[in-house]
């Protein structure tokens, strides 16, 4: 048996690895899946069936964003992650994408000399992001409760998902970092105005994190052409207001090429104190 970075979600006590069995000294044992990841999350955490996105929204993330809309914004994350993390062979960099959905922003943040891993509680988007990306390592598991044991990881990333900040800071180690992402004010304007009659920008002023210290922010904007109206149903499909759009807008959505829509993107980068 070897050591795993993974801690048992039932006890929290290492999980030790031989083969594709993981298994804690009190005896709860885990298998790693064909599809390359670990399903961490016990029933009794589970608050639905299935929690988290469903086939559908997952396979329209990854169509939309494999179009490379948003490589930008990725291209951004990662520099801010080689600027900021030194790299010490004698201690590897862990990162972790928290709420990785089908590990489009994993992956890139992987390179020869760091540990990558992925969590998220949507078993249909891990799946994916295990089959695809074998070089990180990816696991269905609430974040509320993540796998981990205290202070593992030197950066930590959240795009678009729920930032917890007391468990984070658990598992993030002392000088480490959190990066969020979220929408800033006119974040995909122009696809809101097609769903509600009066859409508002977003509001950036709420703070979800309060005792980790802010030691960078920035806004990335810039126009997205969605080539075809499946691109920008694909995107559609990625919001909270999906479920508010009518089945004409629907269809207006779908007749149109070359829509035009804003990406705007609020980028924040926390420390934890030494």
């Amino acid at each position: 048996m070897t050591a795993t970075h993974y801690a048992c979600p039932i006890c929290s006590f290492p999980l030790q690895n031989q083969e594709n069995l993981f298994r804690c000294e009190n005896n709860h044992s885990f298998d790693r899946a064909k599809e390359n990841y670990l399903n961490l999350l016990p029933v009794q955490f589970k608050h639905s069936k299935n929690p988290g996105d469903n086939k559908a929204m997952v396979n329209a993330r990854r169509a939309f964003l494999e179009q490379g809309y948003y490589q930008p914004l990725v291209d951004r994350l990662v520099a801010l992650y080689q600027e900021k993390v030194l790299t010490d062979a004698n201690k590897p960099t862990i990162v972790l994408d928290a709420g990785c959905g089908e590990g489009f922003y994993t992956h890139q943040h992987k390179n020869t000399e760091n540990t990558v891993y992925g969590v998220d509680i949507a078993k249909e988007a891990i799946k994916k992001a295990g089959k695809k990306y074998p070089q990180c390592h990816f696991s269905v598991a609430t974040l509320s409760k993540l796998p981990f044991s205290d202070s593992l990881f030197s950066w930590i990333i959240s795009v678009y998902a729920p930032i917890l900040e007391k468990e984070f800071t658990r598992v993030l180690s002392a000088g480490g970092f959190l990066l969020t992402v979220t929408p800033a004010k006119q974040h995909l304007m122009q696809l809101k105005q097609h769903i509600y009659h009066d859409a508002k920008e977003h509001d950036e002023e709420k703070l979800p994190i309060e005792h980790l210290t802010l030691v960078h922010q920035e806004n990335i904007s810039y126009q997205m052409h969605l080539k075809t109206g499946q691109d920008t149903l694909n995107l559609l499909a990625m919001t909270p207001f999906a479920f508010k759009a009518s089945k004409e807008a629907k269809e207006s959505l779908l007749s149109q090429h070359d829509f035009i829509c804003q990406a705007d993107f609020l980028i924040r980068l926390y420390q934890k104190s030494n």
